[in-house]
């Protein structure tokens, strides 16, 4: 099994049918799950599942809804935009990577996230960080090669 980190590439047929709005439309929600090191989540990942997903204390399956902290924006040639952290608080989880889904519709995938190696909480705060919001490191970014 393996996690790859990767935009997801249903997510950019997605995008390009319209079919993703982070425009804080709120009838769009994304989230982020956690999942094991037992799962392979990568570019091919399609929609969120509940396979390998993560349990534990303060963790409820499909995960915690995101917040879109930077709007769609540009710099130079790159297009990007990014969430705010999330955090489960007095959670004990052991997580190796996560998915970021939109909600609904067949809960379609954007992206995988990689975390490098197992991390864990144990009766504290888990939080995903998200990279500065910028066109070189934002979480989700479209550039020209």
């Amino acid at each position: 099994m393996a996690i790859t980190q990767a935009m997801c590439t249903s997510f950019k047929v997605a995008l390009l049918n319209g079919e993703m709005d982070f425009s804080g439309d709120t009838s769009q929600t994304f989230k982020i799950a956690l999942y094991t090191s037992s799962a392979t989540l990568s570019a091919a990942t399609t929609a969120y599942s509940t396979t390998n997903e993560v349990t534990g204390t303060n963790y409820v399956a499909g995960g915690n809804t995101l917040t879109i902290a930077t709007a769609p924006t540009s710099s130079g040639t790159t297009a990007f935009l990014d969430f705010a952290d999330t955090t489960w608080s007095d959670a004990t989880i052991t997580a190796r990577g996560a998915l970021i889904y939109k909600v609904g519709g067949g809960n379609p995938a954007v992206a995988v996230l990689d975390f490098g190696g197992d991390k864990t909480s144990t009766t504290g705060d888990f939080t995903v960080q998200f990279p500065a919001a910028d066109a070189t490191n934002a979480i989700v970014r479209i550039a020209t090669p």
